[in-house]
C-alpha cells in the first residue's frame, strides 16, 4: 500500500494558530519552532541534567538528533539504554515496568487534530500507558504535516500515510511487518503542564 502524500502536506499558518489555540484549551502546553534544529533546542531545555527520560521509537526524534542526545550523552538517567541491556526473553516484565512511568518521556503522535486532539498508533502499545498517564511529564515533538481536520481524518492519515511508511521500516529495519494493532487518543490533558506539544514547521517523521 502506497501511503497518500496529501497526509505529508505542512499544515499552513492559519490551521497551525487553529491546532495551538484549541490545544492550549485542552491543557497541553504548546510551542511552535521553525525547524528541528529549535525542537531539539527546546526539549533539551526542558530536560534537567540527570532526570530520568525515556525516548519512544520516533522518525521525528531521529531526524532531529534528540535521541541521540539523550541515550548517548551521559547527561540524562535515560531509560533505553538499560532496556537494550536487559534480556527481552528473560526479563519482560521487568522491561515492561522499566519503561511504563519514567518521569519523563520524549515522543511524537501521528496526527493531531484542530479542535485539539492528539492520535497515537502503535503495534504493541509499548508506549501508550506511559503517554496516556504514567509518565510524569510527556514532550510530544510534532511536524506540522500530522495537523488535519478532526479526528476522522486523523485515523484516516494513521492507515493511509503513517502505517504504510512504517510497515516498510519496520520491514527493513527489523524483518518484520507492523501494524496498527492499538490507537490512543488524547482529548484533553487533566494534569496541567504535564504534555508539552513542540510544533516544528518542517515536515518530520510519520
Amino acid at each position: 500500500m502506497k501511503p497518500d502524500e496529501k497526509y505529508g502536506q505542512l499544515a499552513n499558518e492559519e490551521a497551525i494558530q487553529k491546532t495551538v489555540k484549541a490545544l492550549r484549551s485542552n491543557n497541553f502546553k504548546v510551542e511552535v519552532v521553525e525547524n528541528g534544529e529549535e525542537a531539539k533546542k527546546k526539549v533539551l531545555e526542558l530536560l534537567s541534567s540527570g532526570v530520568e527520560v525515556f525516548t519512544m521509537t520516533s522518525q521525528t526524534l531521529e531526524a532531529i538528533g534528540v535521541d541521540k542526545e539523550i541515550n548517548e550523552s551521559g547527561k540524562y538517567n535515560a531509560v533505553r539504554p538499560k532496556l537494550f541491556a536487559m534480556d527481552r526473553n528473560t526479563q519482560a516484565r521487568e522491561m515492561a515496568k522499566l519503561g511504563a512511568a519514567p518521569d519523563w518521556v520524549v515522543s511524537s503522535v501521528h496526527a493531531v487534530t484542530e479542535d485539539g486532539y492528539l492520535l497515537i498508533a502503535s503495534n504493541s502499545g509499548s508506549q501508550l500507558s506511559s503517554e496516556a498517564y504514567a509518565a510524569g511529564k510527556v514532550i510530544f515533538v510534532v511536524g506540522t504535516q500530522k495537523i488535519v481536520k478532526n479526528t476522522e481524518v486523523g485515523l484516516r492519515r494513521i492507515y493511509e500515510y503513517s502505517y504504510p511508511l512504517e510497515d516498510e521500516r519496520a520491514q527493513k529495519a527489523y524483518g518484520i511487518r507492523s501494524g496498527v494493532n492499538k490507537i490512543l487518543i488524547v482529548n484533553r490533558e487533566i494534569q496541567s503542564g504535564r504534555i508539552h506539544v513542540i510544533f516544528v514547521k518542517e515536515k518530520l517523521g510519520f
